[in-house]
């Protein structure tokens, strides 16, 4: 339990100490405090302030007075006097004292980790040049007169010192005026006892066991008559209750219960006092497991080096939760690891809880481990050399029932599968990081549901994949199960998985560098007939993209999506293919016809007996922009074409044509077709007003309407302007050139694309509606109004003909009206489904039945004249007049 956070003891503590009485003493480095509390209180009782700096260590006498490191900054030792409470020097340092200790016969030791020695100095010596030298040479080594980096001390009452020595992994026993020290824990050791990893804190127990802060490996380590075994910490760094972060300081209280500095958490926890820590715990054979290592056992490179070992995996389970002993022996020299939850032999340190080797001992390896019931664990046996085989004994010490049960399988070789990847091998980038990795796809059959290994030969450093239900080169993450890049196995990947039947698996096996080919054989290992199947990804025409970097389609269709698959890169317009070829004579055409259709329509209504009227100033300004819709449809169609043959195009420009052509191209075809509709609703005004109708105020509503219309229609369009944008991706190294250079390059493609949300594509759906459907809608009721609306008041003035006479009448002089309307919606019904069409439709496979369609929704642009002036006698009135009075200013 955490009983003082940072909060309170500051960041990183390192020195602590408990006395007799519970009082719990911790040196705060990070306020240059000595925090004091009582272990009932929640908050400190007492804070001692003093001229010290980022103390590391601290020690209680039993009187209370209380010994500080100050030698960081100061060069010293100070002594906290309980009676007086001033503080008085009482040792001469030149550097930090990592660990303090006063003895029995009142000498003060301190740990400077610096010099790589321990010195001492009795208190009673008023000399403060009196240090001696207690352990260490003050040179780094690992001999056993020596120390390097020593952390924590501790005295008995023999006056043995023991030595936290850091970065030797051990720790030193020097009897009293003994300058060479014995190993009693760690990997110094000729039968190594545990192994350390920078132990820092030290302390005897009453019964003179060790306990041990193992501050590399997170964990306090206790030693027993059954040898060492990890106490707290034991399942890795954290910062739960039952994990440390490199711990330090330890100490007792006086129940026994254990106090640690937990320093990277910034905290002190309490572990209560157990009995199992303490006594002898009677211990009974539980278990005796017998096998043997031979050549059909599964291998494994043990350290990740070059050799291989034989091994057996062994699940372990437990009744009851407690300290249990594994003994090994047997013909072979076996090494025993133990693992929690599972064991990879493709990464030997994962979920590794201890392992140990005691070479030339009679039992030949002990695992003393603490385990847990619910909870599953796996012992690994090996041998000491590799490829050994033989038989081995394990017997399993504790005070319950133990179940072991074999997990590996013997090697089964099921099939033997061999195939090579070539220039032709299909390509992707390799975990979106590796592009132009060839690759080659299989499905596995299984006919047995069951634990499979399979493992490659080859030698292109080849990887392997194993994905379930299906594998997509652009999105390599997705529905990934396992893989394996030859780490810890020689580079030849290894899987081992469990697969099941009547499930479709894909194996990918691909290569570490790009455009690498050669030769590789798939060997996989089960318990019955295995098969592989080429399997051939599919392909999605709704996405767009390389390297993992792809964008999908969403809906309608533009220019650059039909001629995206059509056009080829760095090819002149020549050598395209005959349908681009054909397009852009289209294109030339329908500008020459729509150049034609707007002068003549500008000549006929830039008279003045055409601007009588607001219909006049509309189709005058119709006529502008039906000008300026061909011209933009041009000036598409060649942005797209030349932009994807050079791609070498300043990306600036091709943002800037992404986003700013095709809304213009649409603001002037709208406008286009509301111009129109301005003409119907007035033509209908006329008819209802009659004699009344205003010429003066239709011509000022109109200019205001001219005004307003763009800036309206702009509006509906401004969200493309901030959803349209580049799309660039790249397909890697392009080409290979060894004579000439070892560099690839690089090849890049750009699309222009909208990103519109849920919510913005049904807005657009709807101004598509809006703007292609409503003109329509107006142009035939206006037409229908006239129609009926002019019968109406034709049938009252002129009774000797009936309503329905005049219905014919009307039509047959005003059935242009009718005709028009529908005729525009027809050519734009095309554009309409193109918009709908979902972006996924493979235009390729009916290029011309798209291009077609787009082409003939800008066809009403290049009718107006058809349209408005042809059928009207005062138009072509007009028209002919304006054309003879042009004909007479131009010199013959």
């Amino acid at each position: 339990m955490t009983i003082a956070d940072r909060s309170i003891v500051g960041q990183l503590p390192t020195g602590i100490f408990v006395n007799t009485n519970n009082t719990i003493f911790v040196a705060n480095k990070e306020n240059n405090t000595i925090v004091i509390w009582n272990e009932e209180s929640v908050s400190p009782t007492k804070i001692i302030h003093g001229n010290f700096t980022k103390p590391n260590s601290l020690f209680v006498t039993s009187n209370g007075d209380i010994y500080i490191d100050d030698g960081f900054k100061n060069g010293r030792v100070q002594r906290w006097i309980a009676e007086t409470n001033i503080f008085v020097t009482v040792m001469n340092v030149n550097s930090s004292c990592w660990g303090l200790f006063v003895d029995n016969n009142d000498t003060l030791y301190c740990s400077m980790s610096e010099h790589h020695q321990v010195v001492k100095r009795p208190l009673s010596d008023y000399a403060m040049n009196s240090n001696h030298v207690a352990a260490g040479t003050g040179i780094g080594g690992s001999a056993s007169n020596q120390l390097d980096s020593p952390r924590g001390i501790f005295v008995d009452v023999n006056l043995d010192l023991y030595v936290a020595d850091c970065q030797n992994n051990r720790v030193q026993l020097f009897q009293s005026e003994v300058s060479h020290g014995i190993t009693v824990a760690g990997s110094r050791l000729l039968y190594p006892t545990i192994s350390l990893s920078c132990p820092s804190g030290i302390i005897l127990d009453a019964d003179k066991y060790l306990f041990i802060a193992d501050q590399n490996n997170h964990r306090i380590v206790r030693s027993g008559l059954n040898g060492f075994q990890c106490l707290f910490g034991c399942y890795g760094m954290g910062l739960q209750f039952d994990q440390l972060n490199i711990p330090y300081g330890l100490s007792f209280d006086h129940s026994g219960n254990l106090f640690v500095t937990d320093t990277s958490n910034h905290r002190i926890q309490k572990f209560k006092y157990l009995n199992r820590y303490c006594v002898n715990t009677f211990t009974v054979f539980q278990k005796t497991y017998s096998s043997s290592l031979t050549k059909n056992n599964q291998m494994y490179y043990r350290d990740c080096q070059t050799e291989k070992f034989y091994y057996e995996s062994i699940q372990v389970k437990v009744i009851k939760s407690g300290y249990y002993t594994f003994r090994g022996s047997g013909s072979i020299d076996p090494y025993g690891s133990i693992y929690k939850n599972k064991f990879n032999p493709l990464d030997p340190w994962e979920n590794l809880l201890n392992q140990e080797y005691a070479h030339g001992s009679d039992i030949r390896f002990k695992l003393d481990i603490h385990l847990d019931v619910d909870m599953i664990y796996v012992l690994v046996m090996t041998t000491f050399g590799s490829k050994e085989t033989g038989d081995f004994w394990i017997n399993v010490l504790g005070e319950n029932e133990v179940v072991l049960d074999r997990l590996s399988t013997p090697v089964n070789i099921q099939l033997k599968y061999s195939s090579n990847l070539t220039e032709g091998s299909p390509i992707y980038y390799r975990d979106c990081q590796v592009p132009q990795c060839h690759y080659e796809t299989l499905q596995i059959h299984v006919n047995t549901t069951g634990l499979y290994v399979l493992w490659s030969e080859n030698n292109i450093n080849a990887y392997g994949y194993i994905y379930q239900n299906d594998f997509n080169p652009l999105k390599p993450s997705e529905n990934l199960l396992l893989s394996h890049d030859g780490e810890c196995n020689d580079e030849q990947f290894k899987l081992i998985i469990d697969l099941e039947i009547n499930t479709r698996y894909i194996l990918v096996v691909t290569t570490h560098d790009p455009k690498i080919i050669g030769n590789f054989s798939v060997f996989i290992s089960g318990p019955n007939n295995v098969s592989l199947s080429p399997f051939s990804p599919e392909q999605s025409s709704c996405v767009i993209g390389d390297q993992c970097h792809f964008y999908i389609k969403g809906i309608g269709l533009t220019l650059d999506d039909i001629l995206r698959d059509e056009l080829q890169s760095n090819t002149v317009l020549n050598n395209q293919s005959f349908s681009i070829q054909i397009s852009a004579g289209i294109t030339i055409i329908m500008f020459i016809a729509g150049l034609i259709n707007s002068v003549l329509s500008f000549i006929t209504f830039q008279h003045k007996d055409s601007q009588k009227v607001g219909c006049g100033m509309y189709l005058l300004t119709s006529s502008i922009t039906s000008l300026l819709t061909i011209s933009m449809l041009i000036i598409k169609f060649w942005f797209v074409v030349l932009t994807y043959i050079n791609v070498s195009t300043n990306l600036s420009v091709l943002r800037g044509g992404c986003a700013s052509i095709e809304p213009i191209l649409k603001l002037f075809l709208y406008l286009d077709g509301w111009l129109n509709a301005c003409v119907a609703v007035e033509r209908a005004v006329l008819i209802f007003k009659g004699v009344k109708f205003n010429k003066k105020r239709s011509k000022s509503i109109a200019r205001r309407t001219i005004l307003i219309l763009p800036f309206c229609i702009l509006g509906t369009l401004i969200h493309e302007l901030a959803f349209r944008r580049l799309f660039i991706y790249e397909t890697g190294l392009d080409t290979i050139d060894t004579n000439k250079t070892n560099e690839g390059t690089i090849k890049r493609y750009v699309s222009c694309i909208t990103r519109y949300s849920p919510v913005i594509q049904d807005f657009n759906t709807g101004v598509l509606f809006f703007h292609l459907v409503g003109p329509f809608v107006v142009n035939l009721f206006s037409a229908l109004f006239i129609i009926f609306g002019g019968a109406q008041q034709r049938s009252m003035a002129r009774t000797n003909q009936s309503f329905k006479e005049h219905i014919q009448e009307q039509f047959r002089q005003h059935k242009q009206l009718i005709i028009s309307p529908i005729v525009l919606l027809v050519l734009s019904i095309p554009r309409l489904i193109i918009s709908l069409l979902p972006g996924c439709a493979k235009t390729s496979e009916n290029l011309w039945l798209y291009l077609g369609a787009y082409f003939i929704s800008f066809t009403p642009s290049m009718l107006i004249f058809l349209i408005f002036v042809f059928p009207s006698e005062l138009y072509m009135k007009a028209f002919k007049q304006s054309f003879n009075r042009i004909q007479k200013r131009t010199p013959p």
